[in-house]
């Protein structure tokens, strides 16, 4: 039999496999090569040619074979986080809210998460100079960004806080709107949060109160989709604030999106970011009208595209003299506005910033050389103003912390019933799961933590807080911004892998989670810098903070005391509590050293067992469910009080950091 005889009789037989792939891949489509282009030597024979006939040659030319294989698939993230929704029905069960929560959800899955992506793909440009050599400095932003300034007005993502039209549980409910927005947005999350902080500082400094009473008015500048209410905007009383700052903070705060401004936040110059007071050097020089004209120079300053900024600065009296350190700076309102001829007053746009992450969002080097300003806080207070600012704004870096390990869980959990493996869906393979389940139960903790900071603001807003929610909002709001933003990276990092090498391709998508929640450790303060800011949290209040969080977790404990199923995790969180109570007790007698060197890890403690006992108290109450229980199970199985386990093993003893110093810097023989 001849060779072409064979294979004639072998694709006769082929069976079912040979009919599903010429199923699949009719002999029409397939692109033959012409002989007569081949050169002599490289003609094909008659055996080569038949496979290609009959469409055998499944990776010939633009073929691909046959497999691709399925994405993960971003559903409504509201509707797909059961933690989020079960936390609302306990304390925030309002129809009207869980509507606006649904539909929005909708509309990040079907239309904004396709914004966010092109912000990341087109990132800002800086052009300093128009066409005839005229100096602009112009931010080109792309359109996704322009939109997502619309979306947030419409969306009361700022408003929300200041509308109050939930009282105590307003800040819950805003937060959960940006907890559902922020991995789809594009970094706005960040403008949002600087925006939101100017908006606290002004209402704060200006003594303006919020009128919270309920209208339903349909087709206002403020009335809401889905809600039929009306909120209405805080007055300003006008005490202290100059008019331009009182229409300021209705810009801030507004839903209409042709009236809605975004705030900077202009700190860090080039001698340091978190030490202010020895690295602000810019000056401000009074003017006969009262405003000011700013000079100096700003190192990083984020969202550069506002409308507004907070910044810091040091009077200059007649003599040209300043007065250092903390006691010399006061915060400074000015407007970004352009002269007529297009030119930035005040400002010159040195460069954009070139990051490993948050790309989306303009930062940029500033030369302040005469920036029109008013003083917003008295003089010599500025750094005690910016505090309420800096609540926020951590608190907001922790909503996205926390919004990040959510979002990669969910992705992650869609992907595991996509694909498969070794014969099986990675949802059917034990160990995945136990990955993915431990992802869960981080994001689980983070989210309770971060919402309980965010119950103890609205508290303080809404002038329901007692003394114990005033220092429990002082001590958390730095622990759930470090804690959370360590958590962020750890988690997000797992998830990609939980995708294998497409958790590494940049067209995905994912790699940018990665990199955006990098920055979440950073921004706002490092956690060692965050960690000695507990320290000073316990020394200004005496050791009352302490107090208000043993009280607090005592009695989150308290409610789970008859629950069986969770006596293990009760018991390993009261036993940790105990321990920890008695370090403080034994730091409190040894040198400031000790504690300093003992600050990370006792902010770790704290983080770590305020939340297990906050996962026990939610798995307490009559709507949880099995799951809840069982994350709160599954929390106590870390080191819930590092900084026991250390100081047992001498780690913060005063012969340990010279052996620190020594260990990192040893030279090479």
């Amino acid at each position: 039999m001849t060779t072409l005889s064979a294979l004639l009789s072998s694709r006769q037989a082929s069976g079912c496999c040979s009919r599903l792939w010429r199923a699949r891949h009719p002999p029409s489509l397939v692109h033959s090569r012409s002989a007569s282009v081949a050169e002599p030597s490289t003609r094909k024979g008659d055996e080569e040619q038949l496979w290609e006939a009959a469409g055998n040659l499944p990776f010939s030319r633009a073929k691909t074979g046959a497999f691709f294989q399925e994405r993960a698939i971003l559903k409504n993230p509201f509707q797909e986080d059961a933690l989020l929704r079960s936390y609302l029905r306990r304390h925030l069960p309002e129809e009207a809210v869980f509507s606006d929560l649904h539909e929005f959800g909708e509309r990040v899955a079907k239309e904004v998460d396709k914004w966010g992506r092109e912000c990341e793909v087109t990132p800002p440009r800086l052009v300093h100079f128009d066409p005839w050599g005229r100096r602009v400095d112009h931010i080109e932003t792309s359109h996704a960004w322009k939109r997502m300034k619309d979306l947030s007005a419409q969306e009361g993502l700022v408003g929300i806080g200041y509308e109050r039209l939930f009282g105590e549980w307003s800040r819950v409910y805003q937060m959960s709107k940006l907890y559902i927005f922020a991995p789809s947005s594009g970094l706005y999350t960040c403008p949002l949060a600087m925006t939101d902080g100017a908006a606290k500082v002004i209402q704060e400094t200006g003594e303006i109160h919020a009128d919270t009473g309920r209208t339903c008015k349909r087709h206002t500048d403020h009335c809401w989709s889905g809600a039929g209410i009306e909120p209405r905007i805080p007055r300003p009383r006008s005490l202290g604030v100059s008019w331009p700052v009182e229409e300021a903070y209705r810009r801030l705060t507004t839903r209409q999106p042709e009236r809605f401004w975004t705030s900077g936040q202009w700190m860090t110059e080039r001698q340091g970011g978190s030490d202010v007071a020895s690295g602000t050097e810019t000056i401000a020089v009074p003017q006969a009208d009262g405003s000011y004209k700013l000079h100096g120079f700003k190192w990083f300053t984020s969202a550069t595209d506002a409308d507004m900024t907070l910044t810091l600065a040091r009077v200059q009296v007649k003599t040209g003299a300043t007065t250092p350190g903390s006691k010399g700076l006061s915060l400074f309102y000015a407007e970004v506005s352009r002269d007529e001829d297009g030119t930035l007053r005040g400002i010159e746009v040195q460069r954009l910033k070139d990051k490993l992450g948050t790309r989306q969002m303009p930062t940029a080097e500033l030369l302040l050389d005469g920036l029109p300003a008013h003083r917003l806080s008295e003089e010599g207070r500025g750094v005690a103003s910016i505090a309420n600012m800096l609540t926020i704004t951590r608190i907001h870096n922790s909503i996205s912390a926390a919004a990040a390990m959510r979002r990669v869980v969910q992705l992650a959990r869609d992907y595991a019933t996509r694909r498969t493996a070794f014969g099986k869906l990675l949802k059917d393979h034990p160990l995945h799961m136990q990955t993915l389940a431990r992802m869960e139960v981080e994001a689980r903790g983070a989210f309770l933590l971060v919402m309980d900071v965010c119950r103890l603001l609205g508290r303080e807003e809404s002038g329901a807080a007692t003394e114990l929610d005033t220092h429990l909002l002082r001590l958390l709001t730095p622990v759930v911004k470090l804690y959370t933003g360590k958590q962020a990276v750890a988690v997000v990092s797992e998830g990609l892998e939980s995708f294998g090498g497409q958790g590494y391709i940049e067209d995905t998508g994912l790699p940018g989670i990665l990199r955006d929640a990098q920055v979440l450790s950073i921004w706002e303060g490092t956690t060692n810098v965050l960690s000695l800011d507990v320290l000073r949290c316990v020394a200004r209040s005496a050791g009352s903070v302490l107090h208000a969080y043993f009280t607090h977790t005592k009695s989150l404990l308290s409610g789970a005391s008859s629950v069986s199923s969770l006596a293990p995790a009760v018991k390993a969180v009261d036993v940790a509590l105990a321990e920890l109570e008695e370090f403080v007790q034994t730091a409190a007698t040894r040198p400031p050293s000790y504690l300093e060197l003992a600050a990370r890890d006792l902010a770790y403690s704290l983080a770590r067992i305020y939340t297990g006992a906050l996962l026990i108290d939610h798995a307490c109450w009559e709507g949880a469910s099995p799951a809840d229980t069982y994350a709160a199970l599954r929390w106590y199985e870390q080191d819930l009080c590092p900084v026991v386990t250390k100081q047992r093993n001498g780690h913060y003893e005063s012969s340990t950091s010279p052996l620190d110093a020594a260990l990192v810097y040893e030279r090479a023989v």
